[in-house]
């Protein structure tokens, strides 16, 4: 059996052991250069294999590099975790350099300069030890950490037995914080007394108005021809007309509320004051009030011991005073002004609605729409406070009192005096007057609330009190210097409320502006009062 293979036609023959034979006579004259070949494939070959064993070895010498890295990284966290393990070395090692840290400076303080320092250089070989552990990435043996431990032990029980023991430092360190937080409530309280004396004192300056204006009471006989005049004026009973109420031994403050109002009034011929002063102050309000212009508006300057029906039994606030009648000047008794609020239908009985303005506000806008606002049978419209969370009932009264806590809700909303419009129809068919005589009462020993009208006012209109807009009434430019410009600019009435006053030397400088436009600083008695004042 026979087959024709390549080259040719050459016959190839299948031999006894079944392989195929060239039979060819050049098939064994060619045979070196068929081995050269294939000596040449094997070394290929050869190199191939070595090549992919070379890679191979790399290969596998990178896989145990990052083994060891990662190992070594294990070994680095499980470190970093032994320092929190209070078993091990690592961890008393800190520990004590802590407690050497806190002797350190307790020997500074007692002028043990060589047992500072001797603190101080153990810590520096424990923090070498530390950082020499965390490099090697091995924790810190027994025999390493043994003679460090024993090195600090020795030297704090050396503290120890010199006094300088950490709970006795802590004790002294307790009593010397304690003391001086005593000391720093003894200053506030001084503080704030004495920014209330300041408050309430009057600046030379407008004691010298003072006396100027009185002078001229006296020297110009005229002057009493008006105020007769004025008396018997209708306009004073006048409901078509609008009505303020103020309070005030302020001269010049009492000026600023009305010249503002009257400034930013559409009609101000239209607008009556009826101001209440003391005795001592009487003369120069009426003064000054009829000496000045104020665009038309009707001003009437009363003084409080005309009313001789406020007597001790009807007074609840003299009755606690517990002063006489002819003490009516005394200067403890300006606080009865501020309760004359209560009083106003019995000051002003042909009266319907009045606007009540404190002596530290100052008026930007109209007030007049506010007379024809609905209080929906209310008796009071005042601007609420509870944006801010102390504003509140609990804030101001005693709770823990049942008369007090058997009533009122402690999370009710409070509400400013300052600005308030009152509807005194509405005000003598809830008897407002009587209500507030009863809380005063109550409240002679002073246990429901302190020496303030706002919280005997949150008692007495409670229930009785119209939510108006924020706008018309903004507090805080006596205390506070974080109000908004914006809220400033959009204010109908800004209220100095607090200490800063703004006629005095303490004012915010920020808020003074508002307060002084309003004030006739050119006004000759005031250029020579302040130049003596500078003098």
């Amino acid at each position: 059996m026979g087959r024709s293979g390549g080259g040719g036609g050459r016959p190839w023959v299948q031999s006894s052991n079944s392989r195929w034979r060239y039979l060819n006579p050049s098939y064994y004259l060619n045979r070196p250069k068929r081995l050269a070949l294939l000596l040449i494939a094997f070394v290929v070959v050869t190199f191939v294999v070595w090549d992919r064993q070379t890679v191979s070895t790399a290969d596998h010498l990178h896989q145990e590099t990052n083994a060891k890295v990662q190992e070594a990284v294990h070994e680095e966290l499980n470190y970093t975790g032994e320092l929190l393990s209070a078993t091990s070395f690592s961890r008393q090692l800190v520990d004590q350099m802590l407690l050497a840290k806190a002797y350190v400076i307790i020997a500074k303080e007692y002028d043990n300069l060589k047992l500072a320092w001797e603190f101080s250089s153990h810590i520096r070989t424990c923090q070498r030890l530390l950082s020499k552990a965390a490099v090697r990435g091995q924790s810190i043996t027994e025999v390493e950490a043994r003679p460090l431990v024993s090195g600090l032990a020795s030297l704090i029980n050396k503290a120890q037995d010199a006094h300088y023991d950490i709970a006795t430092k802590l004790v002294t360190l307790r009593n010397h914080a304690q003391a001086l937080e005593e000391r720093a409530v003894a200053a506030t309280v001084q503080s704030v007394y004495l920014a209330r004396v300041a408050s309430g004192a009057v600046p030379k300056n407008q004691y010298c108005l003072t006396i100027r204006l009185m002078v001229d009471w006296f020297n110009k006989p005229a002057l009493k021809q008006q105020v007769d005049d004025l008396r018997n004026s209708p306009r004073l009973v006048d409901n078509s007309l609008y009505h303020f109420c103020i309070f005030s031994e302020n001269v010049l403050a009492s000026s600023a509320v009305v010249n503002s109002t009257v400034s930013n009034a559409d009609h101000p011929q239209q607008l009556v004051f009826h101001i209440i002063t003391s005795e001592s102050n009487y003369h120069a309000m009426q003064v000054w009030f009829l000496s000045n212009d104020f665009k038309g508006s009707t001003i009437e300057v009363q003084k409080l011991e005309d009313f001789h029906w406020m007597n001790s039994s009807y007074f609840p606030v003299r009755n606690s005073e517990n002063e006489s009648d002819s003490k009516f000047s005394n200067p403890k008794y300006i606080p009865l002004l501020d309760h004359l609020k209560f009083y106003i239908p019995d000051i002003h009985p042909s009266l319907e609605k009045v606007i009540y303005l404190d002596d530290d506000v100052i008026v930007q806008k109209d007030l007049t729409p506010l007379f024809s606002l609905d209080l929906h049978g209310n008796v009071n419209g005042a601007v609420e406070t509870c944006l801010e969370g102390f504003h509140r009932y609990h804030r101001y009264l005693n709770f823990s009192n049942p008369i007090i806590s058997s009533q009122f809700d402690p999370q009710a909303c409070g509400w400013a005096f300052g600005m308030n419009v009152f509807d005194l129809i509405a005000w003598k068919k809830a008897n407002v007057t009587s209500r507030y005589r009863y809380w005063m009462e109550q409240n002679i020993d002073q246990m429901l609330w302190k020496k303030e009208t706002l919280p005997v006012g949150l008692l007495t209109f409670n229930g009785l009190t119209e939510p108006l807009d924020r706008r018309w009434h903004v507090l805080g430019l006596g205390h506070d210097l974080g109000l908004d410009d914006r809220l400033i600019e959009s204010a109908a009435v800004l209220h100095y409320d607090g200490y800063m006053k703004p006629w005095l030397e303490l004012a915010y400088e920020r808020y003074k502006p508002q307060w002084d436009r309003y004030v006739n600083l050119r006004h000759p008695y005031l250029i020579r009062c302040n130049s003596m004042e500078a003098k």
